[in-house]
């Protein structure tokens, strides 16, 4: 099969590969319907992550069971599943609570962009549409996968809801799709940082009402200016650098709360303004497995269309494309065709 290796920063190449097989009777093997680009992955591209070996990439997926192991039960050859980026097994005591990127048997899934993949913790990571789903659905299924679930994800950890100002700092695909999260949970106000029209234009369509093109001190300065000197009840941050923490943190009112989900990199928060702040600050890698069900229940009903956020489409063969493209701000994000 087809699929895409990193060999080392801004060296991506689509090569063979060895088919995927059933090795453990949870598994399953899935034909990739869609696959994509993530903003993460342009970690280790631009060299920030290191790369020791080549490394097949790619987290987010949906497409049809080829077939499963024969532990699995609730998926079956011929279903439509979306998966989350870390597959679990759903029934230990940490994915009970919720948060299943934590579960204790975890397993990070990587190699999803390519024509086909193994999901380990089948029954626990993937989730099956009620039917074949219509073609323009699929990339909305695929967002869920991961950028709508963690957008989600930073929403609910912000304590986002009715009658709250919400702040986002991030304008890629998870901080849009944050925006999208904070309208479906009844946010009165969202206020979303960005410097580029064609992002400010889809997060507007997503849900914002304010958009603020400073950063760092001085988007947090624009934001308490906003709302009488206090700062917004709910930060989102989907970016993962420091300037963009302190930014969420100094945009938020005492008692406020930030949903962080941008990857840290090099992110230190100095305890005197932690301490002072009155902040409850709360994130990590999204538990999308959690939100799958109700996400796709919405897509389904066209009640969301979080695949507005793919704003290029390339067949897998073009990856290389896709990641430059992404890496430069031509495209929000890239979506490959399978």
């Amino acid at each position: 099969m087809r699929g895409v290796v990193m060999h080392a920063a801004g060296d991506v190449r689509v090569e063979d590969l060895p088919m995927p097989t059933v090795t453990e009777p949870t598994d399953a093997v899935i034909r990739l319907a869609a696959t994509c680009v993530c903003g993460s992955d342009l970690w280790p591209y631009r060299g920030a992550d290191e790369i020791r070996r080549p490394r097949p990439m790619g987290h987010e997926y949906v497409g049809i069971v080829e077939a499963v192991g024969s532990d699995v039960m609730t998926v079956k050859p011929g279903d439509f599943v979306v998966g989350s980026f870390i597959a679990s097994d759903n029934t230990c005591e940490i994915c009970r609570s919720g948060y299943q990127s934590g579960c204790v048997h975890r397993v990070g899934m990587s190699g999803a962009q390519a024509e086909y993949l193994r999901v380990p913790l089948a029954d626990g990571t993937l989730v099956a549409t009620p039917e074949q789903p219509e073609a323009e659905l699929v990339p909305s299924l695929l967002a869920a996968s991961d950028v709508l679930g963690t957008g989600w994800f930073a929403a609910a950890a912000a304590q986002v809801g009715p009658g709250k100002t919400v702040a986002v700092v991030g304008d890629g695909a998870v901080g849009l799709l944050g925006v999208l999260a904070a309208r479906e949970m009844g946010a009165e106000r969202i206020i979303a940082f960005s410097r580029h029209a064609d992002r400010q234009a889809l997060a507007r369509e997503f849900g914002a009402t304010d958009i603020v093109t400073e950063r760092g001190d001085d988007g947090a300065a624009v934001v308490k200016e906003m709302t009488h000197g206090l700062g917004a009840h709910s930060v989102i941050e989907a970016v993962g650098t420091q300037e963009a923490m302190l930014q969420a943190i100094n945009s938020t009112r005492a008692g406020g709360h930030v949903g962080f989900v941008g990857v840290s990199h090099d992110v230190e928060i100095p305890g005197r303004l932690l301490f002072g702040s009155h902040v409850a600050l709360h994130g990590g890698p999204a538990p999308v497995r959690r939100y799958l069900p109700e996400l796709i229940d919405l897509i389904r009903q066209r009640r969301i269309d979080p695949g507005k956020v793919f704003d290029l489409a390339l067949p897998l063969e073009d990856a290389a494309e896709a990641y430059r493209a992404m890496d430069e701000r031509r495209a929000i994000k890239a979506l490959l065709q399978v």
